[in-house]
C-alpha cells in the first residue's frame, strides 16, 4: 500500500495535472448488466444499448437511469448511483489537495451503483415487483424500494446533466 501511495505521490507531483483516482482507476468504469431472463435490451438514458449479459463503460462521476425491457415481461427502470469511492484517503496522503481536486472534478474518485445491475424481470400481469439481485443472484430489495432509497441524489445529478425525467416517488 505505502508503495501505491508513492508511485501516486511522484506520478502527481511530476505531472500536476491529475489525482491518484484519475491514474490508477481512470474515469470510466466498466458496468455490467444481467437479467433474469437473459436477453433483455437495456438502454442508458445517456445513450447506449446493449443485450443482457453484457457490459457498458460508463462515467464514474454521472448517475444514470437504465431501462430494462424483453418481450413478455414488464419493462424495469433502475437508478443508477454515482458514489464517492475510497481513493478520496490516497488523494489526502499522496495527491493533496489539487489530485482531490481534479479527481472530485472528473468522478475519478467515484463508484457506480449497484454493480453490477442485475435485474429479475417480472411477467406482464404478474403483479409482482421486479427485484434487484446481487453477483450471485440473491435478492437485495424490489427495484422500487432501491430506487426510492437513491432517487433524491441521482434526480440531483441527472439533472445536473440534462437527463431528469420527473420525480415519481419510487419509480422513476
Amino acid at each position: 500500500m505505502k508503495r501505491l501511495f508513492l508511485a501516486c505521490a511522484i506520478i502527481v507531483s511530476g505531472s500536476g495535472l491529475g489525482g491518484c483516482a484519475t491514474v490508477l482507476n481512470g474515469v470510466h468504469q466498466g458496468m455490467p448488466f444481467q437479467s433474469d431472463p437473459s436477453g433483455a435490451t437495456i438502454r442508458l438514458a445517456q445513450g447506449g444499448t446493449c443485450t443482457t449479459p453484457c457490459e457498458i463503460e460508463m462515467r464514474r462521476g454521472h448517475d444514470s437511469l437504465v431501462t430494462y425491457t424483453l418481450e413478455g415481461y414488464e419493462p424495469a427502470q433502475v437508478y443508477i448511483q454515482s458514489r464517492l469511492g475510497g481513493a478520496v484517503a490516497g488523494n489526502i496522503l499522496a495527491g493533496g489537495i489539487i489530485g482531490g481536486i481534479v479527481d472530485g472534478s472528473n468522478g475519478a474518485s467515484n463508484r457506480l451503483h449497484p454493480n453490477p445491475v442485475y435485474i429479475r424481470l417480472v411477467p406482464v400481469g404478474s403483479g409482482r415487483e421486479a427485484e434487484l439481485l446481487d453477483a450471485n443472484g440473491q435478492v437485495i430489495s424490489t427495484v422500487g424500494a432501491y430506487n426510492a432509497s437513491v432517487e433524491a441524489d441521482v434526480l440531483e445529478g441527472l439533472q445536473s446533466q440534462g437527463l431528469a425525467p420527473a420525480a415519481s416517488g419510487s419509480q422513476p
